[in-house]
């Protein structure tokens, strides 16, 4: 098992990759709403600037894929929603043990997710819909990141499965381990 977990570490740069395009992309989709939004609010208070048709719709799309996509990127690196009430009244082995059960319903949600995303995008709503503001775009850009989002969150929770697996039969994980040692050094050469 130890073999097999050192192999799937040895993927950690595509995962590493697959998230620094997402979180550029969240970035650059942030940056994108609100110059738009400041351009449509400017355009309704100052009589020189023109308002445009299509920002709301492409405001709101922005929208739905900082939503989905952070949501992926929230798994990565752990800043996800999570209760943790009752972890202090149960064991380590308890917790990773819960931690692999929401690590497989997450990663199950995502591969919904991508399968409806996809049967979406072939449906007639994405291959025939039109934006109202812009006829010229199709209606597939605003579904686009269901898929998108089921398979970077079923892709970062095979990461994470596997780091809870390894805690839970080995205890701390390499990474864990890294760190502390890092942790020890600093106070060594702080002292």
């Amino acid at each position: 098992m130890k073999k097999l977990l050192d192999k799937l570490k040895a993927l950690r740069p595509i995962y590493d990759t697959v998230y620094n395009v997402l979180l550029t992309l969240c970035k650059l989709l942030l940056i994108g709403d609100l110059l738009i939004t400041i351009w449509a609010v400017a355009g309704r208070y100052i009589p020189f600037i023109t308002d445009p048709s299509w920002s709301e719709e492409i405001v709101l799309t922005f929208m739905v894929y900082l939503a989905v996509l952070s949501a992926a990127l929230a798994i990565r690196n752990g800043s996800h929603i999570r209760m943790t009430a009752f972890d202090r009244l149960l064991g380590e082995k308890a917790i990773a043990l819960t931690d692999i059960l929401s690590d497989l319903l997450v990663m199950a949600l995502g591969i919904i997710m991508l399968v409806y995303g996809i049967k979406l995008l072939n449906s007639p709503l994405c291959t025939l819909g039109k934006y109202a503001s812009l006829p010229k775009l199709s209606k597939f850009w605003q579904y686009l990141p269901i898929a998108i989002a089921g398979a970077s969150m079923a892709l970062f929770e095979t990461e994470q499965l596997f780091i809870h697996i390894e805690k839970m039969l080995f205890g701390k994980t390499d990474d864990e381990e890294k760190s502390d040692d890092n942790e020890k050094e600093a106070v060594q050469h702080g002292s």
